[in-house]
């Protein structure tokens, strides 16, 4: 119950009660617009373009970045082999190392000791082998590093343009995606009009037939009809109430899409503004400025901006045959340190430099890039001049199409006017018992033939003003 409450709230809080659920072809794309999940993506395409532009910025700036590593090691640094014993001796006059008379081992015989023709000394240094042993089990290096671009060979300046012109592509191809979804919209919701006229005619022509059956069964019984004109009235019922199932089935299922692209419940009962309007006036074909085409149409937004990021692109392959300079500097520290003898503390120093990148030999690589590149460019200059020529076709074509339909509902206003005029003559004539129900059934045809000609006239000539406003980008001044 609680829920049947809720859902009757949100019916109403969103005016979808019976009461108001009449809608118009503006408040239909509105609401088509809101809900649909293509144009809420092409809107985050946008807002992601927008930070991939902000995030291009910090390129011109310089980069900070901390680097640490911890190593364990399996042994220490030994700089022995094993413990030593080292002479002891003096210095002589030119600094070198010698051994004074009083320094030499003197045998039993007063002279001092030789070994292969060089003195013994005396006196011997005792160095154990763990006075050279360094401690680097536990290492920790880390450094913080600077990096300021100086000069890139203008790739920073040509990257932040192409996003730039990515970002306004982002919003151009959003603005695509609304037109085609109100085209779409548009489209959906003149066929519901156009299901609802023929309903209300199949409706018509059910009740004229059940009337004629009606006035043939009373004439069968009076004997001046016979079973066989009572059968021929009654086939043609059971045609036309056969083809009143077809139409509603396809009003329900149209409904039901036009609800899904409003976001509406898809079982939602619900009419449109135009179901019970007539004749339109004919929208203007006259001299169209191509220029001003040019300027709405935002599939020509999209290929001039992609256009330009090619060109961009040519800039940045050409880049790579420029040098690279930039400004480094950094903090470089260690545990254990070396800086002041063998340590086992954090200790380290600081250093700035220039680093200069210069391309010598790559073989034509960076050439052969920037040709591509050229060659991009071309194609979106030829993809964007193809537009042009395909937009200028699609408007003349809209255009004319517009005039045919033109004509197309003025005959067939004329027609309706005269088959309406032949049935009320022919049931006249039938109830005067002048003509046959084979003349009433004749007309009856024929003005279902006019009536569904009209109907079909009508929708053209609103679908044909929806093909000539996308082709002329206008959907959005409407």
């Amino acid at each position: 119950m609680k829920k049947q409450i809720f859902l009757f709230l949100l019916l109403v809080s969103s005016g979808y009660v019976s009461a108001q659920s009449l809608f118009t072809l503006d408040s239909c794309r509105n609401m088509a617009m809101r809900n649909n999940k293509q144009l809420q993506m092409a809107k985050e395409r946008v807002v992601a373009a927008g930070y991939n532009k902000k995030a291009a910025v910090t390129n011109y700036l310089p980069s900070i970045d901390f680097t640490g590593v911890y190593l364990y090691n399996q042994k220490n640094i030994s700089l022995l082999s094993e413990d030593q014993l080292l002479p002891v001796g003096s210095q002589d006059a030119n600094g070198g190392f010698t051994l004074r008379p009083d320094q030499l081992l003197v045998g039993e015989d007063g002279k001092p000791v030789m070994v292969n023709g060089q003195y013994v000394p005396k006196d011997w240094a005792y160095i154990p082998k763990e006075a050279f042993e360094y401690d680097i089990r536990n290492t920790f290096v880390g450094a913080v590093s600077v990096t300021q671009p100086l000069f890139m060979g203008g790739k920073i300046r040509a990257y932040n343009q192409i996003t730039q012109f990515a970002e306004k592509l982002a919003e151009s191809q959003q603005n695509t995606a609304m037109k085609d979804l109100i085209f779409q919209v548009d489209e959906t919701y003149w066929q519901v009009v156009s299901l609802v006229a023929k309903k209300k005619m199949a409706e018509k022509y059910v009740e004229l037939l059940k009337n004629l059956n009606n006035d043939v069964q009373v004439m069968i019984q009076e004997g001046v009809a016979t079973q066989s004109d009572g059968l021929s009235v009654a086939v043609k019922l059971n045609e036309a109430e056969v083809t009143l199932v077809k139409v509603d089935d396809g009003l329900s299922l149209s409904k039901m899409l036009l609800a899904q692209m409003c976001g509406l419940p898809i079982d939602l009962s619900y009419s449109l503004a135009d179901e019970n309007t007539g004749p339109q006036t004919i929208p203007s074909t006259g001299m169209v400025d191509m220029e001003q085409v040019y300027a709405h149409r935002s599939e020509l937004h999209s290929l001039q901006f992609a256009s330009k990021i090619y060109e961009k692109q040519q800039q940045i392959a050409a880049s790579e045959m420029y040098p690279q300079i930039a400004l480094t500097g950094s903090y470089l520290f260690s545990n254990p340190s070396s800086f002041k003898g063998f340590q086992n503390r954090f200790d380290g120093m600081f250093n700035v430099g220039v680093m200069v990148k210069v391309p010598l030999l790559h073989w034509g690589e960076n050439i052969y890039k920037v040709k591509a590149a050229k060659a991009g460019t071309r194609i979106a200059r030829l993809e964007l001049a193809e537009a042009k020529e395909k937009i200028e076709l699609q408007v003349n074509q809209a255009a004319f199409k517009v005039k045919e339909a033109a004509r197309k509902m003025e005959m067939t206003e004329k027609n309706m006017a005269k088959a309406e005029e032949n049935l009320r003559n022919a049931q006249l004539g039938f109830d005067e018992g002048v003509l046959t129900t084979t003349n009433v059934l004749e007309a009856q045809t024929a003005w279902l033939a006019a009536e569904s000609e009209r109907i079909d006239a009508r929708i053209d000539m609103r679908l044909c003003e929806v093909y000539l406003s996308k082709a002329l980008g206008t959907f959005e001044n409407k």
